[in-house]
Protein backbone atom coordinates (compact mmCIF):
# COMPACT_ATOMS: atom_id res chain seq x y z
CA UNK A 1 0.00 0.00 0.00
CA UNK A 2 1.53 3.24 -1.00
CA UNK A 3 2.17 6.19 1.40
CA UNK A 4 -0.31 8.38 -0.20
CA UNK A 5 -3.03 5.90 0.44
CA UNK A 6 -2.33 5.04 4.16
CA UNK A 7 -2.54 9.16 4.39
CA UNK A 8 -5.66 9.09 3.11
CA UNK A 9 -7.26 6.32 5.11
CA UNK A 10 -5.85 7.08 8.46
CA UNK A 11 -6.09 11.15 8.29
CA UNK A 12 -9.01 11.81 5.25
CA UNK A 13 -12.18 11.20 7.73
CA UNK A 14 -10.37 13.32 10.55
CA UNK A 15 -9.73 16.50 7.90
CA UNK A 16 -13.47 16.19 6.10
CA UNK A 17 -14.82 16.40 10.21
CA UNK A 18 -12.50 19.09 10.67
CA UNK A 19 -13.65 20.97 7.51
CA UNK A 20 -17.49 20.33 8.06
CA UNK A 21 -16.91 21.31 12.16
CA UNK A 22 -15.09 24.89 11.34
CA UNK A 23 -17.73 25.22 8.20
CA UNK A 24 -21.06 24.48 10.32
CA UNK A 25 -19.85 25.99 13.58
CA UNK A 26 -17.69 29.07 12.02
CA UNK A 27 -20.40 30.08 9.34
CA UNK A 28 -23.46 28.20 9.65
CA UNK A 29 -24.32 28.44 13.22
CA UNK A 30 -24.21 32.47 13.74
CA UNK A 31 -25.45 33.45 10.52
CA UNK A 32 -28.60 31.27 11.55
CA UNK A 33 -28.25 33.23 15.10
CA UNK A 34 -27.77 36.26 13.29
CA UNK A 35 -30.77 35.74 11.28
CA UNK A 36 -33.08 34.49 14.29
CA UNK A 37 -31.83 37.77 16.82
CA UNK A 38 -32.23 40.20 13.37
CA UNK A 39 -35.83 39.18 12.98
CA UNK A 40 -36.87 38.05 17.22
CA UNK A 41 -34.85 41.03 18.92
CA UNK A 42 -34.14 43.44 16.56
CA UNK A 43 -33.16 46.35 18.54
CA UNK A 44 -31.06 44.34 20.87
CA UNK A 45 -29.62 42.67 17.83
CA UNK A 46 -28.30 45.88 16.77
CA UNK A 47 -26.92 47.17 20.03
CA UNK A 48 -30.04 49.02 21.35
CA UNK A 49 -29.24 52.39 19.57
CA UNK A 50 -30.43 55.43 20.93
CA UNK A 51 -31.12 58.15 17.95
CA UNK A 52 -31.52 61.85 19.17
CA UNK A 53 -35.26 63.06 18.02
CA UNK A 54 -36.90 59.67 17.46
CA UNK A 55 -35.58 56.55 15.00
CA UNK A 56 -35.00 58.72 12.08
CA UNK A 57 -32.24 61.14 14.23
CA UNK A 58 -28.51 60.86 14.37
CA UNK A 59 -27.66 57.79 16.10
CA UNK A 60 -25.92 59.33 19.74
CA UNK A 61 -25.10 55.93 21.80
CA UNK A 62 -26.30 52.66 23.14
CA UNK A 63 -29.04 52.45 25.80
CA UNK A 64 -26.99 49.11 27.46
CA UNK A 65 -23.12 50.83 26.97
CA UNK A 66 -22.07 53.93 29.42
CA UNK A 67 -21.58 56.93 27.78
CA UNK A 68 -19.10 59.18 28.66
CA UNK A 69 -21.13 62.42 29.90
CA UNK A 70 -18.78 65.27 31.12
CA UNK A 71 -20.13 68.42 30.61
CA UNK A 72 -22.35 70.04 33.09
CA UNK A 73 -25.78 70.06 32.08
CA UNK A 74 -25.91 66.05 31.41
CA UNK A 75 -26.27 63.81 33.93
CA UNK A 76 -23.00 61.66 34.39
CA UNK A 77 -22.80 57.95 34.54
CA UNK A 78 -21.17 56.24 37.31
CA UNK A 79 -17.76 56.44 38.94
CA UNK A 80 -15.37 54.00 37.52
CA UNK A 81 -15.13 52.52 40.37
CA UNK A 82 -18.69 52.27 41.24
CA UNK A 83 -19.31 49.85 38.19
CA UNK A 84 -17.24 46.90 37.67
CA UNK A 85 -16.65 46.89 34.23
CA UNK A 86 -17.52 50.49 33.96
CA UNK A 87 -19.84 50.50 31.07
CA UNK A 88 -23.14 50.33 33.21
CA UNK A 89 -25.57 52.94 31.53
CA UNK A 90 -27.56 53.18 34.87
CA UNK A 91 -26.96 55.27 37.65
CA UNK A 92 -29.24 54.80 41.12
CA UNK A 93 -32.23 57.04 41.81
CA UNK A 94 -30.32 58.79 44.37
CA UNK A 95 -27.15 59.32 42.00
CA UNK A 96 -29.73 60.76 39.48
CA UNK A 97 -31.11 63.11 42.17
CA UNK A 98 -27.92 63.97 43.79
CA UNK A 99 -27.07 65.47 39.79
CA UNK A 100 -29.73 67.66 39.75
CA UNK A 101 -28.72 71.03 41.57
CA UNK A 102 -25.14 70.75 39.40
CA UNK A 103 -27.69 70.63 36.07
CA UNK A 104 -30.18 72.95 37.46
CA UNK A 105 -27.09 75.42 37.67
CA UNK A 106 -25.52 74.68 34.13
CA UNK A 107 -29.09 75.12 32.33
CA UNK A 108 -31.17 77.18 34.49
CA UNK A 109 -33.97 74.69 34.24
CA UNK A 110 -35.73 74.34 38.05
CA UNK A 111 -34.63 71.66 40.06
CA UNK A 112 -38.32 70.83 40.35
CA UNK A 113 -39.01 70.77 36.84
CA UNK A 114 -35.46 68.30 36.56
CA UNK A 115 -36.63 65.95 39.86
CA UNK A 116 -40.16 65.81 37.52
CA UNK A 117 -38.04 64.50 34.62
CA UNK A 118 -36.59 62.01 36.71
CA UNK A 119 -39.47 60.76 38.05
CA UNK A 120 -41.03 60.15 34.91
CA UNK A 121 -37.83 58.11 33.90
CA UNK A 122 -37.20 55.80 36.49
CA UNK A 123 -37.24 52.41 35.92
CA UNK A 124 -36.74 49.14 37.85
CA UNK A 125 -34.89 45.67 38.18
CA UNK A 126 -38.20 43.93 38.24
CA UNK A 127 -41.05 45.53 37.26
CA UNK A 128 -42.94 47.01 40.40
CA UNK A 129 -40.66 45.34 42.56
CA UNK A 130 -36.44 45.82 42.71
CA UNK A 131 -34.18 48.79 42.89
CA UNK A 132 -35.17 51.86 40.69
CA UNK A 133 -32.24 53.28 38.80
CA UNK A 134 -32.13 55.87 35.65
CA UNK A 135 -30.53 55.09 32.31
CA UNK A 136 -27.96 58.23 31.82
CA UNK A 137 -28.42 58.14 28.00
CA UNK A 138 -32.44 57.70 28.38
CA UNK A 139 -32.19 60.77 30.72
CA UNK A 140 -30.23 63.26 28.93
CA UNK A 141 -32.46 62.34 25.71
CA UNK A 142 -35.32 63.45 27.65
CA UNK A 143 -33.40 66.63 28.78
CA UNK A 144 -32.37 67.37 25.62
CA UNK A 145 -36.30 66.60 24.07
CA UNK A 146 -37.91 68.27 26.72
CA UNK A 147 -35.30 71.61 26.36
CA UNK A 148 -34.19 71.59 23.25
CA UNK A 149 -33.75 75.22 23.23
CA UNK A 150 -31.69 75.75 26.03
CA UNK A 151 -29.41 72.73 24.71
CA UNK A 152 -29.44 73.87 21.19
CA UNK A 153 -27.46 77.37 22.98
CA UNK A 154 -25.51 74.87 25.12
CA UNK A 155 -24.68 71.75 22.39
CA UNK A 156 -25.15 72.99 18.99
CA UNK A 157 -22.87 70.27 17.87
CA UNK A 158 -25.86 67.34 18.78
CA UNK A 159 -28.26 69.07 16.04
CA UNK A 160 -26.13 69.63 13.63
Amino acid sequence: MSIKNEVKRNYGPAIRLALISMLLCGLVFPLVITGFAQVLLHDQANGSLAHLNGSNGRTVGSYVVAQNFSQPFFFHSRNVTLSASGVDPDITLADALAQIPRISAATNITQTNLSNLVSQNIERTSFVFGDEYVNVLRMNLALIQAYQSIYQKLQPGLFA
